[in-house]
């Protein structure tokens, strides 16, 4: 009787503990290592900011970190027994986040090559068949809901290593990939450029993603389904 009663009481406090250890707190510890506690990003760092990020655009990228379509080893690895509830869970966390922005790179840059980054982000170039950056990412770069990301607060060397990498066919995303359809057509010196001009844009007053609107948007996009 003594030892039923012992055992039960043990049960009872084992719960509440199992809960705290499943705490988002504790689930989000692997991702805070690198992309800060609030998700704000690193510095000095690679690592971009997730925070306040579309829910489905942070949850694509986790998926497809873990079914390997996307490939960094060290999220590869952090994910990849991971289910899609779970997964989603995570991303809606950091989405609701708002940490400071971080200062704005500044470095001596050639004001051409600003210039350049300007029209690419704000108007595009037609003769090349480039969009602007902001009919897809919102006019104050905040990204649009449900799938496309937020590019202010991001490093000049992730976005360029991004773009990069899309170019030459190291990351997918959902067909139709826009993106790639994009990168295709911007030259070293494009990404460079644009690269530059988004890193130096200040925090907007409003962090929040913009509405979807795909007439807006010069291509479909299989990230906004």
């Amino acid at each position: 009787m003594v030892c039923t009663s012992v055992c039960a009481s043990a049960q009872d406090h084992a719960v509440p503990a199992f809960k705290t250890l499943d705490s988002m707190e504790a689930r989000v510890q692997g991702c805070v290592t690198c992309h800060g506690q609030s998700g704000q990003g690193t510095t000095n760092g690679y690592f971009p900011r997730i925070a306040g990020k579309p829910a489905g655009y942070l949850f694509n990228q986790l998926v497809a970190f873990r079914d390997g379509t996307r490939r960094y080893a060290p999220m590869n690895y952090l994910v990849a027994y991971l289910p899609d509830p779970y997964l989603k869970e995570m991303a809606e966390h950091f989405a609701k986040q708002n940490p400071p922005f971080a200062v704005q790179e500044s470095p001596a840059i050639d004001p051409t090559i600003l210039a350049r980054g300007q029209q690419l982000a704000s108007t595009g170039d037609p003769k090349k068949g480039v969009p602007a950056c902001i009919s897809c990412h919102g006019a104050s770069l905040t990204g649009m809901t449900p799938g496309i990301p937020g590019l202010v607060g991001l490093r000049a060397a992730y976005v360029a290593a991004q773009l990069t990498r899309w170019r030459v066919g190291e990351r997918h995303a959902m067909e139709p990939d826009c993106m790639k359809r994009v990168a295709t057509k911007l030259d070293d010196t494009d990404i460079a450029a644009v690269s530059a001009w988004l890193a130096r844009q200040p925090a907007p007053k409003d962090p929040a993603p913009e509405s979807a609107n795909l007439v807006r948007m010069p291509f479909a996009c299989g990230s906004q389904r």
